[in-house]
């Protein structure tokens, strides 16, 4: 399987940790869906970082402390981009499902985490 396609998977993972949290704060806390998502980003970023350095990509070279810490650097600015997305998203469109806005931001920052994560972390 191609990295490419690795990628689209983990990122399938994630995307399903992300809204598995989203709908399971959403239902069972006061939280509400713009608190309730910064958890459930933090949740996705720890699977996705996990899956992609032993699905996807190789682990660097750097050590597991250092990669992480550059995969987390890559993650929040790729996930203020989503979560932009996803709030700009609800306060244009406040009819809009928050898991259809989680869509949406979700595809939005595909390719940008993309390009992060293999031109900054996983490079070697």
């Amino acid at each position: 399987m191609s990295r490419i396609l690795r990628f689209g998977f983990v990122g399938g993972v994630g995307f399903l940790t992300d809204a598995a949290v989203l709908a399971l704060l959403l239902a069972a806390t006061p939280l509400g869906p713009f608190l309730a998502r910064l958890v459930s980003i933090g949740c996705a970023m720890t699977v996705t970082w996990l899956c992609n350095r032993s699905l996807t990509f190789q682990p660097s070279s750097r050590g597991a402390l250092h990669e992480g810490a550059r995969y987390g650097g890559v993650a929040i600015a790729v996930s203020i981009f989503n979560y932009l997305v996803y709030s700009g998203l609800l306060i244009a469109l406040p009819w809009m499902p928050p898991l259809a806005a989680l869509v949406v931001a979700s595809a939005a920052a595909m390719a940008l985490s993309y390009l992060g994560y293999s031109r900054l972390v996983f490079d070697r």
